[in-house]
């Protein structure tokens, strides 16, 4: 079975939570994560709210109240929990830029290879990769950007 870990919250983190959850502007998701570790404090001879009672109260469901939970004890401290973490992965830069759209647009509209009675989505993801507008792309990163410019290829 395993031991369950409370949370003993000091006086100074207890205030800070509770001026965090009622003052300023802050996100809503940091707020709820605020009231939650102060439902679960069991300082000061306080009884701890079950996680049911605290989700219900917050509105959130009884898993991310545990989440919270765990997030905090790993976090150590309350300064270090109230902050949004960094992402760890830079975002991805999208292959279709406006260069890559022009060029499938361009070629939609030129000739139908020969063989083909007309211009499919895979045909001119194929075609943009033979003519290196791009290393890979999929039909359905075509298709998106068709319906995006409201073009069809009819």
């Amino acid at each position: 079975m395993r031991k369950r870990i409370g949370i003993q919250l000091s006086q100074a983190e207890r205030k800070k939570l509770e001026q965090f959850s009622r003052t300023g502007s802050h996100s809503v998701r940091l707020v709820n994560r605020a009231k939650i570790i102060l439902g679960l404090d069991e300082s000061d001879g306080r009884k701890k709210e079950t996680q049911a009672m605290i989700a219900n109260h917050v509105g959130v469901s009884r898993q991310t109240v545990n989440n919270v939970k765990n997030a905090f004890l790993a976090a150590g401290n309350v300064e270090k929990f109230l902050q949004r973490s960094k992402r760890e992965t830079p975002p991805v830069m999208p292959k279709v830029t406006g260069e890559v759209e022009a060029h499938i647009i361009a070629l939609a509209c030129s000739k139908v290879p020969e063989g083909h009675a007309k211009w499919t989505l895979r045909l001119l993801a194929d075609r943009c990769v033979k003519l290196g507008y791009v290393d890979s792309i999929s039909p359905m990163t075509v298709s998106r950007l068709f319906k995006k410019r409201n073009l069809s290829l009819t």
